[in-house]
């Protein structure tokens, strides 16, 4: 197993030890409502929605890069020279 593997197990294991010690029913003021519920549905439905969020924000860019549209961009085709001045100093 890798460690991302066995740090995502033990994550998931306290947590769910947690979500199981808090299985009693509490009093949730929600701007001007009350509302009675289980800290248990509280708690797994914020770490659902955490880890929702995680997903979302931490998935790599789809993004390509056109390093050859760069290239071109930065030096016209026509001119076979690309050096700078300060390259063919160094060069000679």
């Amino acid at each position: 197993m890798s460690f991302k593997t066995i740090i995502a197990l033990i994550i998931a294991v306290l947590l769910t030890i947690v979500i199981m010690q808090n299985a009693d029913e509490v009093r949730f003021t929600i701007l001007f409502s009350t509302v009675y519920a289980s800290k248990l549905v509280v708690l797994a439905g914020v770490a659902v929605l955490a880890f929702i969020l995680g997903l979302i924000v931490g998935r790599p860019k789809k993004t390509k890069y056109d390093i050859e549209g760069y290239h071109d961009n930065l030096h016209e085709k026509n001119t076979p020279n690309t050096l700078s001045d300060e390259d063919r100093d160094y060069i000679s």
